[in-house]
């Protein structure tokens, strides 16, 4: 009898997991380009290995799409299902616009977004130094593909710990990116230390809520979890105390109501590129975890979580539409907005309905095309906002915009697009997401929640469209120093294909939602 102790390697299935390795391994060898590479070409090397990274990724996911087969890998740590595929995809396409958006250099005199020594103290020597020399801070670029390997890591967990880890991971470049800013230091730095501090709250909320999971159900996976819930396990306390600090957490990454506080000022004071990324890939990886989670995991308990979820989406879409209407500052603006869209993705989570021939859209669907809809335009409204300068850097406030569509129209008439896409006008992409989250929540029975939000909707439409009566109906201010710049090649494929992308899925979504409805079952 043999003494010696025999330890199994792990098995692992490295191709459907190809894209997490090629992002990972772009993100590392970034790194090391900091390290070693001479700092007068880094720019142009960190760019062209992030887009050889994320076009790399998306032909693997390809690749991997060819003979699709829903399975669990590592261990049965990570899924690889329908939900899986379709997040990811969309979190690469943008992370391809974030990328353009870090890489913009045309609209600031040939200058990034970011500080050129964001460590120092603002306005000391030593950044005045770094000014002067012209430097930048390179790093964004691995940071970007970091943030994005946790969101990938994130939307796909089905281990509790996995999901923690995850979120981290993509949670602690978005600390560091949003306090770089070149303009309004002061108010950038505030902006990463407030985000970083509710961050580490609500992370501790996430961690505390994931142990209360493990003493209900004995096991971290979310199969573990449901498969206790379905013998009815003791102790359905812990559950329901776990349950409600896992929402919690994945409830701030997502901005709803009363998980919001960051949003306003973390918005307002992070670079503009980052702001764009974060705005529509956080919210992303976000919602795409909770409906893993919930749907999952806590599906058997659902008449315990829709309820919550209805009061949640209710209080954000009332608290981020009647804030927004008193804003003057349009990145603040925004931020208020996304709240309010938080509020009406989540009215299509309450209906929690699966796909069936029986059912129109499906939950997952409906979410993912909302997500879809809302980041296209929201990279490209964001795009647009670095291009509309003043001497003190972008100009926010909507005065600057007053009379932007006599002097600039095709600038006004791009941003009107978007704005009545957020806003769900008619034959938009915006208008059908809606529709497609106000059809799942109805078919789950939540009729009221439809009216609430359609009333809802109405007043959010009224700030969006005080922008464009500004633009077009308004004249400029007297002695304005408010100019257009016309971006690089990146700023203007986010542009189009922003507007592209609004225009097709508004009039031709009919292929996309069949698509989405087709992966949107989750492995068990």
């Amino acid at each position: 009898m043999s003494n010696v102790l025999e330890i199994l390697a792990p098995t692992v299935e490295w191709l459907p997991l190809a894209p997490l390795m090629i992002v990972f391994g772009g993100a590392v060898i970034g790194v090391l380009v900091e390290a070693f590479v001479p700092r007068s070409v880094r720019y142009t090397v960190q760019t062209a290995l992030t887009l050889l990274t994320l076009i790399s990724a998306v032909g693997a996911l390809a690749y991997s799409a060819v003979d699709f087969k829903a399975q669990l890998l590592a261990m049965n740590s990570v899924s690889f299902d329908g939900p899986t595929a379709l997040f990811w995809a969309m979190l690469l396409i943008f992370g391809l616009c974030g990328l353009a958006l870090f890489a913009e250099r045309g609209v600031a005199e040939g200058r990034s977004a970011f500080a050129a020594a964001a460590s120092s103290v603002p306005g000391s020597p030593l950044e005045r130094k770094a000014e002067e020399e012209g430097r930048e801070h390179t790093e964004v670029f691995p940071l970007l593909l970091f943030s994005l390997l946790g969101m990938m890591l994130f939307v796909s967990s089905n281990d509790l710990i996995l999901l923690f880890v995850a979120l981290e991971v993509f949670s602690l470049p978005l600390y560091l990116l949003s306090s770089m800013a070149r303009r309004r230091r002061l108010l950038s730095q505030e902006a990463g230390l407030k985000y970083f501090l509710l961050g580490a709250l609500a992370s501790g909320f996430f961690l505390y809520g994931v142990a209360m999971l493990y003493g209900y159900s004995g096991g971290l996976k979310l199969t573990s979890v449901a498969a206790a819930l379905d013998l009815g396990a003791p102790n359905y306390g812990l559950l329901l105390f776990g349950l409600v600090l896992v929402a919690v957490g994945l409830l701030f990454k997502v901005g709803a109501v009363p998980f919001h506080a960051w949003t306003p000022d973390v918005y307002m004071g992070a670079p503009t590129p980052v702001t764009g990324f974060m705005a529509i890939a956080t919210k992303t990886a976000a919602v795409a975890a909770l409906l893993r989670v919930f749907f999952v995991a806590l599906g058997g308990a659902e008449w315990d979580w829709q309820p919550v979820f209805a009061v949640v989406a209710v209080a954000s879409m009332l608290f981020g539409a009647t804030a927004a209407l008193w804003q003057s500052d349009i990145k603040r603006l925004l931020a208020y907005s996304a709240i309010t869209h938080a509020g009406f993705i989540l009215v299509g989570v309450v209906g929690a309905v699966q796909a069936g021939p029986e059912i129109y859209v499906s939950t997952v669907a409906s979410a993912a095309f909302y997500l879809l809809t809302y980041g296209v335009a929201t990279l490209g409204a964001f795009a647009l906002l670095m291009t509309v300068r003043r001497s003190g850097g972008e100009a926010t406030n909507i005065d600057d915009w007053r009379g932007l569509g006599r002097t600039n129209p095709v600038t006004a008439g791009i941003m009107t697009l978007f704005f009545l896409s957020f806003a769900g006008i008619p034959l938009t992409a915006g208008f059908v997401g809606k529709l497609a989250v106000f059809v799942s929540a109805f078919q789950g029975g939540y009729g009221w929640l439809v009216v609430v939000a359609v009333v809802l909707s109405v007043v959010a439409a009224y700030f969006y469209l005080k922008i464009v009566v500004a633009m077009w109906f308004q004249d400029a201010p007297a002695a304005s120093e408010v100019s257009v710049v016309s971006p690089s090649a990146w700023g203007w494929s986010v542009l189009v294909f922003g507007a592209i992308a609004t225009v097709v899925l508004g009039l031709l979504p009919g292929g996309l939602l069949d698509l989405m409805n087709s992966v949107s079952e989750f492995i068990r």
